[in-house]
């Protein structure tokens, strides 16, 4: 999907920001523990703790209803998320994310992403709604791929 997502980093919290449906997201790094049993969420509860220059975030608290992508691959509230968040150049962010969710899979699994990271870069707004057609509109031409 063509969103983006604006991270905003102060010394105890990072808040992200995404396009999509005015979403928010707070990872706390202010050493508390991972919460036992939250309150469950879309995005769920986060806490995060630095490696170095990896910041390691770790995730529970999530609904039992969710999708963890567009193609409908399940999640639920037994799942754990831990994302590894690393800086390698000026423009990139690589993304490692191993979900562990012992209600939906046999076995935690990863994947990894580099992400472009666009600085100084405005959100618009973005709400998913019924006949929503805005996104056949921010697809590049058939031509141009």
């Amino acid at each position: 999907m063509p969103h983006l997502t604006k991270i905003v980093h102060t010394p105890k919290l990072l808040v992200l920001l995404y396009e999509v449906n005015a979403m928010y997201r707070q990872v706390f790094i202010d050493g508390r523990p991972l919460q036992t049993d939250p309150n469950p969420s879309w995005n769920g509860y986060s806490t995060a703790v630095w490696e170095k220059d990896t910041l390691v975030i770790r995730t529970n608290g999530f609904r039992d209803d969710l999708w963890i992508d567009m193609l409908g691959a399940p999640m639920t509230s037994a799942a754990t998320m831990t994302e590894r968040l690393r800086r390698p150049s000026f423009g990139t962010l690589e993304v490692t994310l191993t979900v562990d969710d012992p209600k939906t899979y046999t076995r935690p699994w990863t994947v990894s992403l580099n992400q472009e990271l666009m600085l100084d870069t405005d959100l618009i707004d973005e709400f998913c709604l019924e006949n929503e057609k805005s996104y056949q509109h921010m697809q590049a031409p058939a031509s141009a791929k």
